[in-house]
């Protein structure tokens, strides 16, 4: 069990830098109301598990190695309560438009790059 905890504490403290260089670089170059950072992460996440997911399937990866990489980097560098806090901004800054068009990029290119990453690592 110890071992366990170590891999998604670990893996956890990567994927938190991840996420925060990502935002940082991404917060540089784009000054708008629209959350590009979140977007980005989630998206990058998605593709990430996707093709991660299906190119385990055919190569094994330990337990402790995919704890590692889904729930310890992929659980940290992504992130839901930011995702669920930007519309709850965009709501309350009165931009509708902007919060249901990053709902939908959100879930239907989040889903989509799983899918894609996934199809794309059975490829390979």
């Amino acid at each position: 069990m110890l071992i366990k905890l170590l891999a998604v504490a670990f893996g956890g403290s990567v994927g938190a830098v991840l996420r925060f260089l990502v935002y940082e670089f991404v917060d540089s170059h784009h000054h708008s109301d629209f959350p590009w950072a979140t977007l980005t992460v989630n998206l990058l996440g998605s593709l990430a598990i996707g093709f991660l997911w299906g190119y385990f399937t055919r190569n094994y990866a330990s337990p402790g190695l995919r704890l590692f990489i889904f729930v310890g980097i992929l659980g940290s560098f992504t992130t839901f309560s930011t995702f669920a806090f930007d519309n709850f901004s965009l709501i309350k800054g009165g931009e509708f438009t902007l919060m249901t068009v990053y709902l939908l990029i959100t879930n239907i290119l989040g889903i989509s790059l799983s899918i894609g990453g996934y199809l794309f690592s059975k490829g390979i």
